[in-house]
C-alpha cells in the first residue's frame, strides 16, 4: 500500500510531509470542488469547521484565486454554550477572524451558544440547514474522535436531530487547553450545541483537515477500528466523495 495515498472503504486518504503542504492540497481540491459545482448551480453552501488544526487549510483556501464567494452560504458546525458574545474562544469569533471577514461571502450564518432559549437555537439553525442543503464539510477529527462536538457516548449515527446540545467530555475539553484555546480546563464550557453525524455526512462533499500528533490515535482508530459510535471518525469510511487529508505527524501511527 501506498501510504502517501490510498484508500479505506470509501474514504480516500492523503499524507504530505508538513501541515502548510497538507493545508495547501486540502484548499486547492475544495476550491476545485466550489467551482466545479458553480458551474451547474447558482450557490455553494459550506460548514466549515473552527479549530487551529483548520488555519492552514482556511488561509490557502481564502487565497486561492477564482472562487466566486458571493455565491457561497457559509455555516459552522458547533459552538460553545456559556461563553460571552464577545470571547475570542467562540467558534463563530475565530472563523471571522480566519475566513468569514477575509471573503466577500454570500451569507453567514452563525450557531448562537448564548441565545437564551438554546432549543429554539437548535431549531432555527436546522431550518436553515433545510433550506440551504450541504454541499461541502469542511471539518477535522478531534483527539478522542470526535466530528464536530459528537464525541463517543453522544455520537449517534442515526441521530433523529440535525442540531442538537451536548456534553463535551473530558479528552475533548483538555484538547482545548493542549491547542491553547484555554488557560486551564475549568474554563473550558461543559456543553456546546453541535451539528450531528447524519447532518453533516448529508453533505455532497467532505474534505477533512487532520494535522498533530496528537490526533495520530484517533486517526488509526478512524481508519482501522470498527466502524462505530465509540470512534466517530470512521463513520467517514462510509462515506462517497470525501477525503482525509494527513501530514506526518497524523499519520505516524499508520
Amino acid at each position: 500500500m501506498n501510504l502517501t495515498d490510498f484508500n479505506v472503504g470509501e474514504l480516500h486518504v492523503r499524507v504530505y510531509p508538513d501541515e502548510a503542504a497538507m493545508g495547501a492540497a486540502a484548499a486547492k481540491d475544495t476550491a476545485q470542488r466550489i467551482i466545479r459545482l458553480l458551474e451547474s448551480q447558482d450557490q455553494v453552501n459550506m460548514i466549515f469547521a473552527a479549530a487551529p488544526s483548520q488555519i492552514a487549510f482556511l488561509h490557502a483556501l481564502r487565497a486561492t484565486p477564482g472562487i466566486d464567494w458571493t455565491r457561497i452560504n457559509a455555516f459552522h458546525m458547533d459552538e460553545y454554550i456559556g461563553l460571552e458574545p464577545d470571547s475570542p474562544q467562540r467558534f463563530g469569533h475565530f472563523l471571522w477572524e480566519h475566513l468569514f471577514s477575509k471573503v466577500p461571502l454570500g451569507s453567514v450564518h452563525y450557531l448562537r451558544g448564548e441565545a437564551p432559549d438554546i432549543k429554539a437555537e437548535c431549531e432555527r439553525y436546522c431550518a436553515l440547514l433545510t433550506r440551504y442543503p450541504v454541499d461541502i464539510v469542511c471539518l477535522g477529527i478531534g483527539e478522542n474522535g470526535h466530528l464536530a462536538f459528537n464525541d463517543p457516548g453522544v455520537a449517534d449515527f442515526q441521530d433523529p436531530y440535525s442540531v442538537k446540545v451536548v456534553p463535551l467530555d473530558s479528552v475533548c475539553r483538555q484538547q482545548q487547553v493542549n491547542e491553547g484555546c484555554f488557560e486551564s480546563l475549568e474554563k473550558v464550557p461543559t456543553h456546546a450545541v453541535t451539528l450531528t453525524i447524519p447532518a453533516l455526512i448529508k453533505a455532497k462533499w467532505m474534505f477533512c483537515i487532520v494535522p498533530f500528533s496528537g490526533k495520530a490515535a484517533a486517526v488509526k482508530q478512524a481508519l482501522t477500528g470498527d466502524i462505530s459510535e465509540r470512534c466517530p471518525a470512521s463513520i467517514l469510511r462510509k462515506k462517497e466523495k470525501s477525503c482525509l487529508y494527513l501530514n506526518r505527524e497524523s499519520a505516524s501511527l499508520l
